[in-house]
């Protein structure tokens, strides 16, 4: 049975999660709040932001990416899981991996790693030197 107007894949997926976290439907508060925000007035009229919240945690998310309230009802949830899953796995969630990934990439380079970099440059560059065509003899 589908919730949400997402493909299969992504509901099983995020169902997927739910059970392997614990989270469970019934343990979810669900509000639908009036959004802000750019949208006209189809956003000032209708209710499409969803607040979860998932009471054993006590941890509170609130939703209004989409106009569409049955997207932002799945979206809520996938945020409401990764949540989740920071709080229990700490270190080894996903998320906080990609975060420690672009985190060492942004990270200045050492001294030594510089001067190595350099190095390997000028080293490329007399190969490349040698490549060059000579000129025929007159």
């Amino acid at each position: 049975m589908r919730f949400f107007i997402v493909s299969e894949k992504k509901e099983k997926v995020l169902e997927e999660k739910m059970r392997r976290f614990g989270v469970r439907e019934i343990d979810i508060t669900e509000r639908f709040i009036r959004s802000g925000g750019p949208g006209g007035q189809k956003i000032n009229k209708t209710s499409s932001c969803v607040y979860l919240k998932h009471n054993p945690t006590g941890i509170e998310v609130k939703c209004q990416m989409e106009r569409s309230r049955e997207l932002n009802r799945f979206l809520a949830r996938r945020i409401l899981v990764e949540r989740i899953e920071g709080m229990v796995l700490g270190e080894k969630s996903e998320k906080r991996q990609e975060q420690e990934k672009i985190r060492r990439q942004k990270r200045k380079r050492s001294k030594r790693a510089k001067e190595k970099i350099l190095k390997d440059k000028k080293i490329q560059s007399q190969k490349k030197s040698l490549r060059k065509r000579v000129a025929p003899e007159q």
